[in-house]
């Protein structure tokens, strides 16, 4: 009796608290930040282990903008006809018009070198991409359900899971991912060409983040069951319209924290104060897939696991790992974990 009164005392996991009401898990917004308060530690570590897959791209772009290798270039593209006319004709006019666009700027160009540097670190980011974002990916499933979580151990277990699948979809992924970004630059530049140009560029802003949001749950369910990639692929585009207003308001979340940061960044440096350049590093990439997840899992979880738990009666893992082998869309096979 004696043992059991101390083992009483000194035991702060008691269940006999009868005004002690289970906590409401409900993935609201208010349930977010309590979450995200509570995770902020994990969060934080895991965004440092989430640095290679953007790191490497910032050395790339550090080695070809910094260093000796520069050449004087016109900063206007009308300095050359400008400079043929006014050599031609002595001008005033053309002389005068000459003057105002005649500003030089140093441009780098790229040494084989560089090139060669270059070419390895964006080589190791693509190749590596699918992988990094399977064990992020993974820890942050188990940040959101509030399952145990071991950051370093669990990163590397679901990469081991996902090997194969992970590297050709990482690299389908990346090559997407450029395509996008090339096509709105140069859209982007040709939006005022005329109709086309302008709807094109409109398309593509809708298409990127159409696909933007599809990534949102395409390594949860690469993760979570045996899909193949073209149902990954079809299952998202499906969840894109399914979670509507989580997909908007994750958006959301996401431009307003990166917008609040340029706009600190930007007012910091008007008073010489650099820290905040530095400070996104640390927390933003992993608050952004933060975001993200809080959004598409419970989708995830309402259309894909719980069906299972009331058809079957088993819990959460039970059913991901007894998900019935169809072959539909949104009720997928056997879950991987």
């Amino acid at each position: 009796m004696e043992n059991e009164k101390k083992r009483g005392l000194f035991n702060l996991r008691k269940n006999d608290k009868p005004d002690l009401e289970p906590e409401d898990t409900t993935p609201t917004l208010r349930y977010f930040f309590k979450l995200l308060w509570r995770k902020a530690g994990k969060l934080m570590t895991l965004n440092l282990m989430m640095m290679p897959m953007y790191i490497l791209l910032l050395i790339a772009l550090i080695v070809y903008f910094l260093g000796n290798n520069k050449v004087p270039a016109m900063e206007s593209a009308l300095f050359a006809p400008l400079f043929g006319t006014a050599m031609m004709g002595n001008s005033p006019t053309a002389n005068l018009l000459l003057g105002t666009v005649a500003k030089q700027v140093n441009m780098p160009y790229l040494t084989p070198g560089r090139i060669a540097i270059i070419a390895v670190l964006v080589l190791l980011t693509v190749l590596t991409f699918g992988w990094q974002n399977i064990g992020v990916t993974y820890n942050m499933r188990s940040l959101i359900r509030g399952d145990s979580c071991f950051l370093g151990s669990d990163y590397f277990y679901a990469i081991r899971r996902n090997l194969k699948q992970g590297f050709f979809f990482g690299l389908l992924d990346a090559l997407l991912i450029i395509i996008l970004a090339v096509d709105l630059f140069y859209f982007n530049a040709l939006s005022g060409e005329g109709f086309f140009f302008g709807f094109t560029f409109v398309m593509i802003i809708a298409i990127s983040i159409i696909y933007m949001i599809m990534r949102f749950y395409i390594y949860y369910m690469m993760i979570t069951f045996d899909l193949s990639l073209k149902k990954l692929l079809k299952n998202a585009l499906i969840f894109v319209t399914l979670g509507i207003k989580r997909n908007l308001m994750a958006l959301l979340g996401i431009v307003l924290v990166v917008v609040a940061n340029f706009a600190l960044i930007i007012l910091c440096l008007q008073f010489n104060f650099t820290l905040p350049i530095i400070l996104p590093f640390f927390y933003l990439p992993a608050l952004a897939f933060f975001m993200a997840g809080y959004a598409a899992w419970p989708v995830i979880q309402r259309y894909m696991i719980d069906p299972y738990v009331d058809q079957n009666g088993e819990n959460n893992e039970s059913a991901e790992a007894a998900a019935a082998a169809e072959e539909e869309t949104v009720t997928p096979p056997p879950a991987a974990d």
